[in-house]
């Protein structure tokens, strides 16, 4: 694979907990390619959330390192991992984030504002319309449903137009029918887009839409489950 998105190399993640020094993943080595989609499966604990964080910034790898379009995340402050983050990704996590006091527009405009987004309400009401929500952009999120909620944090993770998009279980928290939608709307707004997409997942529908799936088991890459599908 040549220039890939993203790149792990010999990933190791420790993180302290009250029991002590706990290893969470172990020799990672993973590319993922430009417009890609990729999901990663496994047991509960198994470091798959963690793995997506890692490759968001959100998470310091404890040894290895991790490439974003030819950047060295390990290497950046705080400080660059957030503009790095607000330039170039957009993150869905199954709990929706958002802030209760502002309206669904305001929601998906504000970090574009805050990133000198000049059109940011022209376009947070575009994502909006995308995501079929041009008619609850004044309301607030206890306003909605845990399916409109979600679609917000779709929206406002589309709206900078990001070269990578990460969604942690973007459908756990919803109903079947309202987790369809969503996926249909997650594969749309990649598309739409051109994002290289990973996501997290229990539900096999969902990963079975994904280019290629990666299994974890106990922080390490089941490279012969990888193999068999």
């Amino acid at each position: 694979m040549s220039d890939p998105v993203i790149r792990l190399e010999d990933v190791q993640l420790s993180l302290d907990g009250n029991a002590g020094r706990v290893d969470i993943l172990h020799d990672i080595r993973l590319d993922v390619a430009a417009r890609e989609s990729l999901a990663l499966i496994g047991p509960s604990g198994s470091g798959k959330s963690s793995l997506l964080m890692l490759m968001g910034g959100l998470e310091r790898a404890t040894g290895g390192s991790v490439h974003a379009l030819g950047q060295d995340l390990t290497t950046m402050s705080e400080d660059q991992l957030a503009r790095f983050r607000r330039e170039n990704m957009g993150i869905v996590f199954q709990s929706f984030h958002l802030i209760p006091t502002m309206t669904a527009l305001e929601n998906v405009a504000t970090p574009l504002e805050l990133a000198g987004v000049q059109d940011a309400f022209d376009r947070a009401e575009a994502e909006l319309a995308a995501v079929g929500l041009a008619h609850r952009s004044g309301h607030y999120p206890s306003q909605m449903s845990g399916g409109e909620q979600q679609r917000v944090a779709l929206a406002r993770a589309a709206a900078p137009r990001p070269k990578i998009l990460l969604a942690d279980e973007p459908t756990g928290n919803l109903d079947g029918a309202n987790g369809q939608a969503i996926m249909d709307m997650l594969f749309g707004l990649r598309d739409r887009h051109g994002a290289t997409l990973v996501l997290v997942t229990h539900a096999s529908e969902l990963a079975s839409r994904c280019d290629r799936v990666i299994r974890l088991r106990d922080g390490r890459i089941d490279s012969l489950a990888e193999a068999a599908e």
